[in-house]
């Protein structure tokens, strides 16, 4: 990136609230669930265990069940783990939703459209360049131009004269990046 020294920020991208499933609807025509109250469903059949986690919809609120366990050994589950379903555990429930598998296995994507903010300390004057390294806290996926525009409060056409960056400004990414500000030359 710049090998003069410069100042380095953090800055950080944290979750809000717990994002919308983009989930079908059976009942009605709405394309988004959420978690409501966050609570699983846990039914044991013999030595068997099966473990929901209930979903509503934002629009009728049918509730549906995103499958976690189907038909697993009740021995096979840590204790700790199944109190934690039992109890409907918050952290467990955005662990399980922000589970990529559980996600893969129930067909939805997450909306994170308003679940999340940008925490940045002010950008100093002088001296420049300055290097901004983001740090995701959750899996959010953020364009690297509409952050850094954000953040700084900058246009597109001055994000591309002014932030030197090693992945591309206009794609999604959800892992944590550096880049350096450099100062404008017009």
């Amino acid at each position: 990136m710049s090998s003069h020294p410069h100042i380095a920020l953090p800055w950080a991208v944290r979750r809000t609230r717990l994002p919308l499933l983009a989930l079908r609807c059976v009942a009605c025509p709405c394309g988004h669930a959420t978690t409501g109250n966050g609570r699983f469903r846990v039914n044991a059949n013999g030595k068997l265990l099966d473990v929901w986690l209930l979903v509503n919809c934002v629009s009728c609120d049918r509730t549906s069940k995103l499958t976690v366990h189907d038909r697993v050994p009740v021995h096979t589950l840590p204790a700790d783990l199944l109190a934690g379903y039992t109890a409907n555990s918050p952290t467990l429930v955005a662990e399980t939703l922000l589970d990529p598998l559980t996600a893969r296995r129930n067909r939805f994507a997450l909306a994170w459209d308003g679940c999340w903010e940008l925490h940045a300390p002010p950008v100093p004057e002088d001296p420049w360049p300055l290097k901004i390294t983001v740090t995701f806290d959750d899996p959010v996926p953020v364009r690297p131009e509409r952050l850094i525009a954000h953040g700084l409060g900058i246009s597109r056409t001055e994000i591309a004269r002014r932030v030197k960056i090693d992945i591309p400004l206009n794609r999604r990414t959800k892992l944590d990046f550096s880049f350096v500000l450099v100062w404008s030359l017009q």
